[in-house]
Order: structure tokens, then sequence, then C-alpha cells
């Protein structure tokens, strides 16, 4: 592994030399072969799948389709197609001693990339790494080894046929040794990305001595506010359940205004037809009793479903007094991802905005928008809850790091 590891850091330093023409090229190349190669993907894919119970929440993202390869290969399309984020001059100043000092955005090297039962994100992360310069080893998991064995396939060919050296993607074997021994390549590999469950994060933030930028689980809510429009309301807290329930950008608790709890059935109305299971506190349970489907409706356990990422069709519900207590529930429950207000008050919106501590703060809209797609990002290599370096959808720019380039022409220090 320490051989291999010097090897990838070596590559990765002539693949700055890349022109973003040749990085390009890769990736249309890339993008057609992920499509020309879609039945041995899914091939392989289905050999994942057959270990798995489909009644499991992971089951839906280790799943490929024809449809869902053309919509990578249409997101690797559009990474070719962003301005690369090398080369970016972020600053400049001239000092009083004739000192040009220019601050830059460079490679951040090699990255390592730990993950779970999503071989999309081995497509993913190989075109936002190779598009910011960067080698990337990817540990998936063993839910997805057959996929994801096909996929670094197809990437190495795409590589080959422009002369490009196979370390700048490496997949290791999805055994737990890998993982230490990434987590503890310190001048080998640069960053470490953790992108899967609570208990995997937990492990690489605790155990890694590389640096890590944390892709946190998605305790996601959207509160409806005294002044919301039901209508509105509806449509926002369905999508955000229910497009695709095992995404970390999925709403898991429902916070309804006292004052609207008369409208909470026409709001949940859609939630009853997708099979949603609500676990309610007293005063929503009270509203919802006869006017949702018995089956579907329980008493909320505090400890239990609050806080709680459920990645399935359940959700918690929890009545607050005004937008301040819904902010407060939020702050201590939530996982700083994504959080939403269905408003029509200025000054209500304003406060949620302000206060509430999530990397995306949504008004009127639903939560399912946060993804690097969506915010023209190309494609995305995570979605970070911390504060430092990146937060929220990481795209290119947040896969650079930045280097001080000092022109004199003779000056000296006293």
């Amino acid at each position: 592994m320490n051989e291999l590891l010097q090897k990838i850091r070596m590559a990765s330093r002539r693949l700055s030399l890349l022109s973003a023409g040749e990085v390009n090229a890769v990736l249309l190349t890339l993008a057609d072969e992920a499509v020309g190669q879609t039945e041995l993907i899914l091939r392989e894919n289905a050999k994942d799948l057959a270990r798995m119970d489909r009644a499991a929440p992971m089951y839906d993202r280790l799943l490929l389709t024809a449809e869902r390869v053309a919509a990578i290969a249409a997101d690797i399309r559009s990474v070719a197609a962003l301005p690369s984020p090398l080369g970016k001059v972020l600053a400049q100043s001239t000092r009083p001693n004739g000192l040009k000092i220019t601050k830059r955005s460079v490679p951040f090297g090699v990255i390592g990339v730990i993950y779970e039962a999503r071989p999309n994100v081995t497509f993913d992360v190989f075109s936002l790494c190779l598009k910011s310069g960067s080698a990337c080893v990817l540990k998936g998991g063993s839910d997805a080894q057959f996929s994801n064995e096909a996929i670094i396939s197809v990437i190495h060919a795409a590589l080959r046929r422009h002369g490009v050296s196979e370390l700048a993607a490496q997949l290791l074997p999805p055994s737990r040794e890998a993982t230490s021994e990434l987590l503890n390549a310190v001048g080998l590999v640069d960053l470490i990305i953790p992108r899967g469950g609570a208990s995997l994060i937990s492990l690489v933030r605790s155990s890694s001595r590389v640096p890590v930028i944390e892709t946190g689980t998605g305790v996601c809510h959207v509160y409806v506010d005294e002044s919301a429009d039901a209508s509105m309301a509806q449509a926002i807290i369905t999508n955000a359940k229910t497009r695709r329930v095992s995404v970390c950008n999925a709403a898991e608790c429902l916070l309804v205004n006292a004052r609207r709890l008369n409208d909470l059935p026409q709001v949940c109305e859609q939630l009853a037809a997708a099979g949603v299971t609500l676990f309610a506190d007293a005063p929503a349970l009270a509203a919802l009793q006869g006017r949702y489907p018995a089956a579907l409706l329980q008493p909320a356990a505090p400890e239990e479903h609050y806080g709680h990422e459920f990645l399935d069709y359940k959700m918690a519900v929890k009545t607050v007094g005004d937008v301040r207590e819904a902010i407060d529930f939020i702050n201590a429950h939530g996982t700083m991802h994504s959080e939403c207000i269905v408003s029509s008050d200025e000054e209500s919106i304003a406060l949620f905005t302000a206060m509430v501590d999530a990397a995306c703060a949504y008004v009127n809209a639903s939560t399912a928008f946060t993804d690097g797609a969506q915010f023209g990002l190309g494609a995305e290599i995570g979605i970070s809850t911390q504060k430092l370096h990146a937060r929220g959808p990481m795209g290119l720019a947040e896969l650079c790091s930045y280097k001080w380039i000092v022109e004199g022409c003779g000056q000296v220090r006293k």
C-alpha cells in the first residue's frame, strides 16, 4: 500500500501539467464509455444488489439503472464544460517595497474518499478530482465491490486512451485494513473525505491522521410557519421527503407552527399517499387522527425519532410555538446539513436564515436541491456539514487549495 500511494503521489504532480483541453477530452471520453459500457456496469451492479435486502435503505443508493448511468454521464459532461478551477488569481496586491503578491488556486494533490454503497460516487469523485488536478484514492464498501470494479475499469480505459496514468484513479480493496492504511497515510494523502452514514463518518473523524472534510448525515427539517401557504407547504414537504428517501437531503422531520395544526392533515395528504409513516407529538397526533391513515400514524418517541436519519418512508412531526422555537429545535437536533422554512413573513424568514445552523438554509423550496449539479457545480464530491474550508455541496472550487506567489526584483528584508 505504501509503495502504491507513493506512486500515486508522484503521478498526481504530473496531473497538474495537463491542459484544460486534455482533461476535458478524458472526461468526455469517460462519459461516452460509461454509456457504452452500461451493460457491463449493470451486470456487475446486479451482483451487488443480489447480496442486499431490497427493503434496506441503502438498496436504492446501490441501485444503478440505464437512466442513472446516462445521468451520471451527463454530469461528467457538465464537469467537462465547466472552466478549470486551477491557476485562478484569488487575490493580488503590490506591497510598498515593490513585492507583487498573488494568491493562486492549485490542486490538493492526492484525495482519498471513503464511501459506502454508492457506486455513482466512483464516477463523481474521479471527474471532479481530475478536473481540479488531483489524483483520487477510492475506498468503496464491500456492498458495491463488483460495481466499483467495473466502473474503475471504464475510468482506466478512458485514461489509457489519452495517455494519462491509471494512477490518477485507484480503487483500494474493500477491507478494513485498506481503510486503516489510508487514514494513516501522512505525507502521501493530502485529504480524506468520508461519504456515508454516521458510523463511517465518526470512524474517519476519530481515526484519521490525515486532514478530513466531513460530509455529514442529513437530518433535515421543514418548518411550516404561521404564515405559510398550505398548498406550497404540502408540495415542498412531499418532495423533500419522498423524491428519494435514501439520500442525505431528504427531509426527516416536519415542524409545524401550533397555529397551523388544523392545516396539518392537508399538508401531509400526499405523504399518506406515498405511504410515509409519521411519528407525531401529542398535538400533531391529535390533529392527524381520523384524517391520516391509522396504520401510518404513531406517537413520537423523542429520544428515538427526533434527530434521527430514517432514510426510509418515515418522518417525525413536532409542534412548535413560533419560528424561534423551530430554530432552537433544529439547532439541537439537526446535523447542519439543509433546513427549510415555508413562510410569507419576511421577519420570520430573515430570523430563520440568520440563526439556523446549517450549510444550506431554504426559503420556500425543497431541501432536495442540496446537490452539486443543482447548484451549478457540475457534480459534487459530497455535502460538507463542517465550517472549515468547505461548507455545503463541494464542487471544483472546494477541491482546490492555494499558494502564494511572491515576485520581486532583488528585495531583501532588514
